[in-house]
C-alpha cells in the first residue's frame, strides 16, 4: 500500500523564477521517477542525475527519456545491473549556466604596495566581474552539494576575498607605479582574470570577465598628492607671485586707502613672494638695477619735471616756462 501511495513523475523540468540562482534540487519527497519519464533541460540549464549519493550522469539542453538507454553510467554504479522495469528513486539537481554579471569587487582595508615613486603606498581599488557555471558536477561536490536551492549571493562573500587575497599579490608584484595604475586598468584586469581562472575552475565555474574600474588612495594621502600636483603646476614661484599681484590690481584699488594701499599690499605680496621663491630654489637670481637706470629718460640732477605737462626745467625754477604751472 505505500508503494501505491507514492506519486510517480512523467515529467521532470524547472523554469527561474528570478535571477540569483545558481543550483535547485527538484523536489522527489514521496515521489518517484516513472520509467520512461521526461527529463527537459531548457538552454542556459544543466542538470546532474544522483542515485544513492553519487553522480550518475551530467545532461546538457535538451530532452531526456530516463532509461537505461539514456543513463548508461548508471549500469555502472550498484544495484543497477538490471533493467529499469520499475519507478526509480534519484535527485535530479538543475544548475543555471546563465552568465551572472555585475557582480561587484573591492577592497574593504587599503592595500598597501611597493612603489619606486612614493616608497610604500596605501590603494584601494573596485570594479566588476562576471562568470557562470561550467562544471555543474564540480560545483555540485565542492560548492552546492545536497542543497535545496543555492543562490548568488550564498558565494557572493567567499569570491569577493579571494579576489581581494590575489589582488594583494599580483598588485604587490606589479611594475607599474601608482600614477600609471590608470592607464594600465586593462593591462591589470586581465592579469588578474588569468590570476584568478584557475581558482574559478576549481569551483567549477568560469571567469567570464574582469574588470578594474578603480584604483586610489585613502583620502588622507589623496589630498598630499592633489598638493603635490597643485605645486607642479604652479612652476616657477616668482611668474605665480607676478600673476597674483596682477589679479590683485583691480581689488586693491578699490578698497579704502586707494592706490597707497595697493602699494603696500604689492610690496608685501612681492616680498613674501620673492622669499617662498628663495626658500624653494626656484627663483632666478635678477640682476640688480643701476641707479642710472632706475632715473626717467632725460633726467639729471640739476633738472625735474613741471608736474603739469612734464617738461623738463631746471630744479631751482618756481613756474613752468613751458604752461606756466607753478612748481
Amino acid at each position: 500500500m505505500s508503494f501505491l501511495s507514492k506519486q510517480f513523475i512523467d515529467v521532470i523540468q524547472w523554469t527561474e523564477s528570478g535571477d540569483g540562482t545558481l543550483a535547485y534540487r527538484y523536489p522527489m519527497e514521496d515521489m518517484e521517477i516513472q520509467n520512461g519519464g521526461k527529463l527537459t533541460v531548457r538552454d542556459s540549464q544543466m542538470a546532474v542525475f544522483v542515485n544513492e549519493g553519487r553522480i550518475a550522469d551530467v545532461f546538457g539542453p535538451g530532452l531526456y527519456t530516463l532509461s537505461t538507454n539514456t543513463l548508461p553510467i548508471l549500469t555502472y554504479l550498484m544495484n543497477w545491473d538490471k533493467a529499469f522495469k520499475s519507478p526509480f528513486k534519484s535527485d535530479v539537481y538543475y544548475f543555471s549556466s546563465r552568465l551572472q554579471i555585475d557582480q561587484k569587487w573591492g577592497t574593504p582595508t587599503p592595500i598597501t604596495i611597493r612603489d619606486k615613486e612614493f616608497g610604500a603606498v596605501r590603494m584601494r581599488a573596485y570594479g566588476i566581474y562576471s562568470y557562470r557555471i561550467s562544471n555543474p558536477k564540480g560545483f555540485y561536490e565542492n560548492i552546492s552539494g545536497t542543497r535545496a536551492i543555492y543562490k548568488v549571493s550564498d558565494l557572493d562573500g567567499q569570491l569577493r576575498n579571494t579576489i581581494v587575497g590575489r589582488m594583494t599579490t599580483a598588485f604587490g608584484t606589479s611594475t607599474v607605479d601608482f600614477l600609471d595604475m590608470a592607464a594600465n586598468q586593462s593591462r591589470m584586469a586581465d592579469l588578474m582574470k588569468t590570476e584568478l581562472g584557475p581558482v574559478f575552475n576549481d569551483l567549477g565555474l568560469t571567469l567570464d570577465s574582469f574588470v578594474v574600474e578603480s584604483v586610489s588612495l585613502p583620502d588622507e594621502l589623496q589630498k598630499m598628492l592633489d598638493q603635490r600636483i597643485s605645486m607642479n603646476m604652479l612652476g616657477d614661484m616668482n611668474r605665480y607671485t607676478q600673476f597674483q599681484a596682477a589679479q590683485a590690481l583691480p581689488i586693491a584699488a578699490a578698497n579704502e586707502g586707494g592706490v597707497a594701499g595697493l602699494g603696500v599690499g604689492l610690496g608685501a605680496g612681492l616680498g613674501l613672494g620673492q622669499q617662498l621663491a628663495n626658500a624653494m630654489g626656484s627663483a632666478a637670481q635678477a640682476p640688480a638695477a643701476s641707479p642710472a637706470a632706475a632715473k626717467p629718460a632725460g633726467a639729471s640732477a640739476d633738472t625735474k619735471f613741471c608736474t603739469n605737462c612734464g617738461h623738463s626745467i631746471a630744479r631751482a625754477a618756481k613756474f613752468c616756462p613751458e604752461c606756466g604751472t607753478g612748481q
